[in-house]
């Protein structure tokens, strides 16, 4: 028998060390589906065209439930946001049928025979959104026990006769003026506070102080103050007259009067602060303390490009 020919190595190719712009683009983390950078528009997510395949359910043996729950169908009527509907479930105050739901879990195809506080509960309205200039010296909530004003005392004479009731998407603490968005619509309030929809807020500070620019411009890296993580925040100096300048900020989280702890952290004394913009809404020329609507094509818009649908 001939001999076999000794079989050829396999070839190997010499590895390459990738270059540090290679690495680094590795490195770099993918921004999460829905968030927008600081300093630019919000821009709602434009569906893929093309037919989309169904989802596979967790368990195929388990058949389709109908319906959806009923803190979720309660927040889209506009009685309250969803966590505020489960607190009223949970004290006793939402009944189907004359018995007490005892559970935010209930889930409904629709609210007939649904009440809230024994009133039966009308189906829901086509969402609307308000554009609110607030001004200084109102409380953003219904009610407060120290008899301060709230944002309703002004909104009586401000929004148009026989308009539902209305909720504050986010807040405006009582010293903070400009833009405040009021909808009837729990699921889109839900929607535009969640800090993963990356919709940005612009903010006009006046202050008081010694700051750079350069100072300003690190806060895009983020900060932490007292234990407390700030995302990036896009602050710019508008103008200076001695110690007083006016900043301008974009931030997309909205934590609890963030943009007051931030310039204090900086050194900086804020004396004046307005709201300018959420997302693709502005305050404009709005007067202070009047209300008006959004064109209900736009708010069907943002609401797609949103995804509270």
């Amino acid at each position: 028998m001939p001999a076999r020919p000794p079989s050829k190595p396999p070839s190997r190719t010499p590895s390459r060390s990738p270059s540090r712009n290679e690495d680094a683009s590795r490195r770099r983390k993918l921004p999460e589906r829905g968030e927008t950078v600081p300093g630019e528009r919000y821009k709602p997510r434009v569906p893929t065209s093309g037919p989309r395949a169904p989802a596979t359910p967790k368990d195929a043996s388990l058949p389709p439930r109908d319906g959806e729950r009923i803190a979720k169908l309660l927040a889209r009527a506009g009685i309250a946001s969803r966590r505020e509907v489960e607190r009223m479930i949970a004290d006793g105050r939402v009944k189907l049928n004359g018995t007490v739901i005892d559970t935010p879990a209930t889930v409904l195809l629709n609210l007939r025979g649904v009440a809230v506080d024994d009133k039966p509960v009308a189906p829901p309205a086509a969402a609307r959104l308000f554009r609110f200039h607030k001004p200084a010296g109102l409380i953003t909530a219904e009610r407060d026990p120290a008899k301060r004003p709230t944002i309703y005392d002004a909104l009586r004479n401000a929004l148009p006769t026989g308009t539902p009731r209305m909720m504050p998407v986010g807040r405006l603490d009582l010293n903070t003026e400009g833009l405040l968005l009021l909808t009837n619509d729990g699921e889109l309030k839900r929607a535009m506070e969640l800090p993963a929809s990356g919709i940005p807020r612009t903010y006009r500070a006046r202050t008081y102080g010694d700051v750079t620019q350069s100072q300003l411009e690190d806060l895009m890296d983020g900060i932490e103050i007292e234990g407390m993580r700030y995302g990036p925040i896009d602050a710019n100096m508008e103008r200076r007259t001695g110690r007083n300048q006016w900043i301008e900020l974009t931030l997309t989280e909205g934590k609890n009067r963030e943009v007051r702890r931030v310039l204090e952290f900086l050194g900086l004394e804020v004396s004046r602060l307005l709201r300018l913009a959420y997302g693709p809404f502005h305050l404009e020329d709005l007067p202070r303390g009047a209300a008006e609507e959004v064109r209900q094509v736009d708010v069907e818009r943002f609401r797609k490009g949103l995804g509270a649908e």
